[in-house]
């Protein structure tokens, strides 16, 4: 049989085994071993256990659940409330304040959790009421609220970038800090947008009643409220950044600062630490199987010349060099709009990257620009996660039509930040290369 044959018999059993109803990694799994044993016979299937256990067996992978844990106890200890307090009362007085102030209030959250989706309901949970008794556009809340709890798959610590660098055998350490300015651009065009918007068009993002306002001694006591959340983020991050600590010894200094500030918060019991211990066990466990199940189906869709298929399928891309990167942007643009990130990053990665390290592009800012991808991939409809996660959190009066709506103004941000990444790659490489050479 041709790979060309192979891929459609590969890839369709992958399609009809989920459409069945099987969880990702089983269908993948499955389809990994079946074609092994029909391409190569019963002989060969040692070779999936031993592609496996070597997945299992990287030191890498003890970063996942500890940044788990440490995004589970956060989320419990209140400290999303005790940051959009303190927003709400620098920024009330300002037109699209409070908007802005969810946003940057997710960045920080971001890079204390790495999973997008505590970001996102956590958020909404919290900012959503406020700014709609305030008058904020349900349009703007929902997609202020939806963007910035996307920023937890792109500022670091993202599990994302660890399951990235595992799988496409890329420093950990620098695609955490690629990702760093990536996501402040994108942080800094959202805000911009919200603060051009409601000074054009006041009644989106009116001001916070004068009568409401806090005075300075007010604002000064509340900033307490970042000194944990800050103190935690410069343990994490400078540990990386120091060269102090391999990305699983700053997920335990981490794990160890999250229960050190929800003791702080008052947040720190039994019934808090057993959730997040069981949603640690869970979420951990959905992302080891899909790693080992992912390198088992890749070794054996490489290994019979998937990369050739697709090299020359790209080829064709007009622009050289470039077109290709191109078009491997819009062919994620067009799967984020369908699958979850760790399925693209399954199916793409391995026969992407290879290549575009051979065009003579740096890993880690393609490897950034895989995870920009993918933080527009929870926004784009009709599947983008956070639709979703929205979607259960929103007054009733909020249908899904609105959501979508809410969400295209920052997709396009999302595109204008891909695109000059694209155009000034310093901008992601600069720190990598200031810190580690």
């Amino acid at each position: 049989m041709g790979i060309e044959l192979d891929t459609v018999l590969l890839f369709g059993l992958f399609i009809v085994l989920m459409a069945a109803g099987l969880p990702l990694v089983f269908a993948l799994g499955a389809a990994a071993v079946i074609g092994t044993y029909f391409l190569w016979g019963p002989a060969a299937l040692h070779l999936a256990a031993i592609r496996a256990y070597s997945a299992a067996n990287s030191f890498v992978l003890l970063a996942i659940p500890l940044f788990i844990f440490m995004g589970c106890m956060l989320e419990r200890s209140g400290i999303a409330r005790g940051l959009y307090a303190l927003m709400h009362k620098w920024l009330g007085g300002v037109r699209g304040g409070l908007a802005v102030g969810t946003l940057i209030v997710c960045a920080i959250f971001a890079a204390m959790v790495g999973v997008s989706g505590a970001a996102t309901v956590t958020m909404a949970l919290v900012a959503m009421p406020p700014m709609l008794r305030y008058g904020y556009s349900k349009y703007l809340t929902v997609g202020t609220i939806a963007a910035g709890g996307a920023l937890g798959v792109l500022i670091p610590p993202s599990v994302l970038f660890i399951v990235l660098g595992l799988y496409t055998n890329t420093s950990v350490g620098r695609l955490f800090m690629g990702g760093m300015p990536a996501g402040l651009l994108l942080v800094s065009l959202f805000v911009l947008h919200a603060l051009v918007i409601c000074r054009l068009k006041p009644e989106l993002g009116p001001t916070v009643p004068a009568e409401e306002r806090a005075g300075w001694s007010e604002r000064i006591v509340a900033l307490k409220a970042v000194a944990l959340p800050l103190l935690l983020v410069v343990l994490v991050l400078g540990s990386l950044l120091g060269g102090l600590a391999t990305p699983s010894e700053a997920a335990g200094v981490g794990a160890l600062g999250a229960l050190g500030c929800a003791w702080a918060a008052g947040g720190l019991d039994r019934p808090s630490v057993m959730d997040a211990a069981e949603r640690t066990l869970r979420l951990s466990a959905m992302v080891m199987w899909i790693v080992f199940a992912a390198s088992m189906f890749t070794a054996l869709y490489t290994a019979i010349g998937a990369e050739g298929l697709v090299r020359d399928a790209l080829s064709a891309m007009p622009g050289g060099r470039w077109g290709i990167i191109v078009g491997m942007q819009l062919v994620w643009l067009v799967m984020g709009c369908f699958l979850d990130p760790l399925g693209i990053m399954i199916i793409t990665a391995p026969l992407f990257f290879p290549i575009a390290t051979r065009l003579g592009f740096d890993p880690v800012w393609f490897g950034v620009l895989f995870v920009v991808n993918m933080e527009m991939a929870f926004l784009t409809p009709p599947f983008g996660f956070n639709l979703f996660y929205m979607r259960s959190v929103v007054p009733k009066d909020i249908s899904m039509g609105d959501i979508y709506i809410a969400v295209l103004p920052f997709i396009a941000l999302q595109a204008t930040g891909l695109a000059i990444m694209m155009a000034f790659p310093e901008i992601i490489l600069f720190l990598p290369r200031l810190v580690l050479g």
